[in-house]
């Protein structure tokens, strides 16, 4: 796999238990719980699932030793390099279905939240460096105005809010998905952090991707070649999309009642990277109540969150928040929440020549032939019925649909006046009354 090699600093594995920022006791019991769910053996086993190094793997295993919790079964596994294997005393598992009671997390060890902050400021998004090439390029399938870029360039440096707005049709979606191919480095995600004794996941593979862990060589001479700590993944940098979907609790923490564990909000799966709000206004909740949600964190770069106790904490807010709507701004937000969003950038219909550009641009990417008369039929007799008014969906939308009815009569494809009226009546609604 061609891996860009990340420019952020690395965070160092553990030397020692102490290294880890976490009490022994929870240790031991994550140790416990997840020999005992996953029917683990062999220290390398136990340390890749437990996500430590193996020296640091071998003293935990040792400690519980001591407390009689584990004890060496004896044999030595072929198969994992003569490794001698441990298994689960009576004490061990009376102590892991105890712990699994009151938290069924097992797995990789968390992060402090303390060290995750720390983390977050060595690959803030605020240190990243567009230039215009790089968002041109990661632009390319788009045919944008100069001066858009003028604007966006700026925006997107500054690792701040953006909110993008003007008619529908016109590539607000494809542009935050352009901004997130040209941030383009990778970053380190803890599997899961801890605060007050809780763990929250952070870790999802549906928003995390180019997952890479670090792993310990069991047959290496020196037993730690980890790169880095393998608590976290190396990912590129987070995208997190919403729509009409987004209600205020998805930027709450999620309790599962049943197993005692946190998953990360949607924000702070995010951290690092970018999260869209696309389509706002057609959520259930007042786009204004949603902006309202945002101001502490866009203003203080800081998060507040609850635990089920109702104990409040803060959690880093590094994230570039891309707001995208059909609406006027001032149709649905006050004048201190439009203060607020750093940046603010009007995505408009193009004017007849640039909708030639990408008309043609598309025909040829489609192999349509082009054809004098269909378009002059499309400017001067189809246009005039809406105003002239044109939309960066239309040229995709017209020779799909060309192609389309081309495919259904046997015919190569090509374009006429004919074609362009078929393909035209499925692009609008006729406005009429149907009676029920």
């Amino acid at each position: 796999m061609n891996m860009q090699v990340p420019n952020v600093i690395a965070p160092t594995p553990p030397r020692s238990l102490g290294d880890t920022g976490l009490s022994v006791v929870m240790m031991r019991d994550i140790l416990l719980k997840t020999m005992f769910r996953m029917n683990l053996e062999t220290v390398s086993e136990i340390s890749r699932q437990i996500a430590l190094p193996i020296p640091v793997t071998q003293e935990l295993i040792d400690l519980a030793r001591t407390q009689k919790l584990l004890e060496a079964t004896g044999t030595l596994h072929a198969n994992s390099g003569g490794e001698m294997g441990y298994q689960l005393a009576d004490a061990g598992k009376a102590r892991a279905l105890d712990a699994l009671s009151q938290s069924e997390y097992y797995g990789a060890m968390p992060v402090p939240l303390e060290m995750y902050r720390d983390q977050t400021r060595r690959q803030s998004i605020r240190n990243i460096q567009i230039t215009r090439q790089r968002l041109t390029s990661a632009m390319g399938h788009l045919i944008l105005p100069d001066e858009l870029l003028d604007h966006l360039g700026p925006a997107v440096g500054a690792g701040r809010s953006i909110l993008m707005y003007g008619p529908p049709g016109n590539g607000k979606s494809s542009i935050s998905n352009g901004i997130r191919d040209a941030i383009g480095d990778k970053i380190y995600i803890p599997r899961a952090i801890e605060y007050a004794g809780q763990v929250i996941t952070v870790y999802d593979p549906i928003v995390h991707s180019a997952a890479q862990a670090s792993e310990d060589d069991p047959t290496a001479l020196r037993r730690s070649s980890n790169r880095f700590d393998n608590r976290y993944v190396l990912c590129d940098r987070p995208t997190v999309i919403t729509g009409g979907e987004l209600s205020l609790d998805m930027l709450d923490l999620t309790y599962n009642p049943t197993a005692r564990t946190y998953t990360a909000s949607l924000q702070m799966k995010a951290t690092g990277g970018v999260f869209i709000i696309d389509d706002l206004g057609r959520q259930a909740e007042p786009p204004q109540k949603i902006v309202n949600r945002w101001i502490v964190p866009l203003e203080e770069s800081r998060d507040i969150l609850a635990l089920q106790s109702g104990e409040k904490f803060e959690v880093p807010f590094d994230t570039l928040v891309i707001f995208s709507t059909n609406f006027h701004p001032n149709e649905i937000f006050d004048k201190a929440a439009l203060r607020r969003i750093f940046f603010k950038i009007k995505i408009d219909g193009p004017n007849q020549e640039m909708f030639l550009k990408i008309f043609a641009m598309v025909a040829k990417k489609k192999k349509v032939p082009l054809d004098e008369k269909a378009l002059i039929h499309l400017l001067k007799v189809k246009y005039p019925t809406i105003n002239n008014v044109y939309a960066n969906y239309q040229p995709v939308f017209l020779i799909d649909q060309m192609i389309a009815i081309c495919n259904f009569e046997g015919i190569p494809y090509q374009m006429t006046p004919e074609l362009i009226d078929r393909a035209w009546a499925n692009m609008f609604v006729r406005d009429e009354k149907i009676i029920h």
